[in-house]
């Protein structure tokens, strides 16, 4: 391991903090990630971070009907403004993955 500092500590660190607590738990994937769904809607998570588990979700099979239900399951725990913000955000989060992928198709066609 270097001992040259990083040049992102933050996310150095949160990728750390993923990588052991999926090293540590039991979930497959799939469900992994739903629970952290769920938790981002209950802290009231902004969109960024959103982004950084929406991406892995899909990958891992959730789907958006799934991600519908999980609003679903938590609104009566969360709240209507909660549920609502968090519909909100993922939206975003999703919005931005669609146009890093448009720009990267893009930038692929042109090379051609």
């Amino acid at each position: 391991m270097s001992d040259a500092p990083s040049e992102n500590p933050v996310i150095d660190t949160l990728a750390a903090m993923t990588a052991e607590s999926v090293a540590r738990c039991g979930l497959d994937a799939n469900s992994l990630l739903a629970a952290r769904i769920a938790a981002l809607v209950a802290v009231d998570a902004p969109a960024a971070s959103y982004l950084m588990h929406v991406g892995t979700a899909m990958d891992a099979g959730v789907t958006l009907e799934q991600i519908q239900d999980i609003l679903v399951a938590v609104a009566p725990i969360v709240g209507t403004p909660r549920t609502l913000a968090a519909s909100l955000n993922i939206a975003e989060a999703l919005g931005i993955v669609i146009v890093a992928l448009e720009d990267e198709l893009e930038a692929e066609a042109d090379a051609e």
